[in-house]
C-alpha cells in the first residue's frame, strides 16, 4: 500500500516521506483493519514527527491521528483514532474493535473525519470540565481554528454567547461565519480591554484555551467572577505558570483537559458524547469546517502548514 513514514525525527516537510510499496499493517487481538477513505489533519502529527508529543511510537511510522474509514470485511463506516505505528495517512489503517465508532450518515468522509477529536475536545472542555450553563459568555482562542471552531459551534448550541478570538482578517471572517456573537483580532485589538467592553466589565464565564502564553495571560485578566478557564492546549508554544495566588483573589478556577484520557478512564463518557454529536449534525447544528482537502501527495506540507498555524479550520486528506 501507499504511505507516509517518518524514518527520522525532524520537522514535517523535512522527514515525512511517501512509500509506494509499504505491507498493510496486519491486526493484532482487538483491532480491525480499516480502509482509510479520510484523514485529518491535527496539530500533535507535527509533535509526533518532531517527537515532542506525548506518544512516541518506535521508528518508522505513519502518523495520522483522525480517520474516517471503512472496516475491510464488513464495510462499516466508521471514525476514530487508529492505533500508532499504523497511522491514518496511509491507504490502510489499524484500529482498535472498543475504540471506533459509527460515521454519521449526515457528514461526509471529510467532515466525519474532522469530528471525533477536535468536537470530543470542545465538548468535554465544556460541558464535562466548564459544565456551561445557557447565557454565559464563552471566549474562544483561535476560534478559526480545527479545535476552536468546534467550541465556537458547541457553545452556540450550548445558548452561550460566544466571543472569538482570531489572528487576522481572514480568520475573523471565518470566526463569524461560525457564528460567534463577537470576533476579535488580536493583531489590531487588545482582547482582554475588548471582551470587558463586549460584556459591561464582567468578563467571560468561561474561557477556553489551546493557545497558552499570552492567550492565557491575557484571559486571567478578563475571566468574571467564579469563572473557568479550560487549559486545552499550547498551540502558541509557550507553557505559562500562573501565580495561583491571582486564582484565589479572583474567585476563577482553572481547569485543565486532556481528552485522551477519557478513552482510557471514562469510554463510556466518550460514546455519549459522540452521540450527542451526531445528533447535533443531524440537526445541522454542528458540522466540522472542512476549509480544505488536500491530496493525498501533499500530506507533508498539510502537515507543516498546521503546524504553523496558517490554515483555518480544519485539512482533509482524501
Amino acid at each position: 500500500m501507499r504511505a507516509w513514514q517518518v524514518g527520522e525525527l525532524g520537522e514535517p516537510r523535512e522527514v515525512l516521506r511517501l512509500h509506494e510499496d509499504v505491507p498493510q499493517p496486519e491486526p493484532g487481538e482487538g483491532q480491525v483493519l480499516v480502509r482509510v477513505r479520510a484523514a485529518a489533519v491535527n496539530f500533535p502529527d507535527a509533535l509526533l514527527t518532531r517527537g515532542h508529543y506525548q506518544l512516541r511510537p518506535p521508528l518508522p511510522f505513519t502518523p495520522g491521528l483522525e480517520l474516517c474509514g471503512e472496516v475491510v470485511g464488513t464495510g462499516q463506516r466508521v471514525i476514530g483514532t487508529p492505533v500508532l505505528p499504523a497511522g491514518a495517512y496511509a491507504e490502510y489503517a489499524l484500529m482498535a474493535a472498543d475504540n471506533l465508532f459509527p460515521a454519521p450518515e449526515s457528514l461526509d468522509d471529510a467532515e466525519a473525519a474532522a469530528l471525533h477529536i477536535g468536537y470530543q475536545t470542545a465538548w468535554f472542555a465544556l460541558h464535562r470540565r466548564a459544565r456551561i450553563r445557557a447565557g454565559e459568555t464563552l471566549l474562544v482562542h483561535a476560534a478559526a481554528g480545527g479545535v476552536g471552531s468546534a467550541a465556537v459551534q458547541l457553545g452556540k448550541a450550548a445558548g452561550a454567547t460566544v466571543i472569538g478570538v482570531v489572528g487576522g482578517a481572514e480568520k475573523a471572517a471565518v470566526a463569524r461565519e461560525l457564528g460567534a456573537d463577537v470576533v476579535i483580532d488580536r493583531r489590531s485589538a487588545d482582547f482582554v480591554a475588548a471582551v470587558k467592553e463586549a460584556t459591561g466589565g464582567r468578563g467571560a464565564d468561561v474561557v477556553f484555551d489551546p493557545v497558552g502564553g499570552d492567550a492565557y495571560t491575557g484571559s486571567a485578566k478578563c475571566v468574571a467572577f467564579e469563572g473557568r478557564i479550560v487549559v486545552v492546549g499550547f498551540a502558541g508554544g509557550s507553557i505559562p505558570a500562573p501565580p495561583l495566588n491571582h486564582a484565589l483573589v479572583k474567585n476563577y478556577s482553572i481547569l485543565g483537559l486532556h481528552w485522551g484520557l477519557y478513552v482510557t478512564k471514562d469510554p463510556a463518557a466518550v460514546r455519549e458524547a459522540h452521540a450527542e454529536l451526531t445528533a447535533l449534525a443531524a440537526k445541522g447544528v454542528v458540522r466540522p469546517l472542512v476549509s480544505e482537502r488536500v491530496p493525498f501527495e501533499e500530506v507533508a506540507d498539510a502537515v507543516a502548514r498546521v503546524a504553523e498555524g496558517r490554515t483555518t479550520g480544519r485539512l482533509v486528506i482524501g
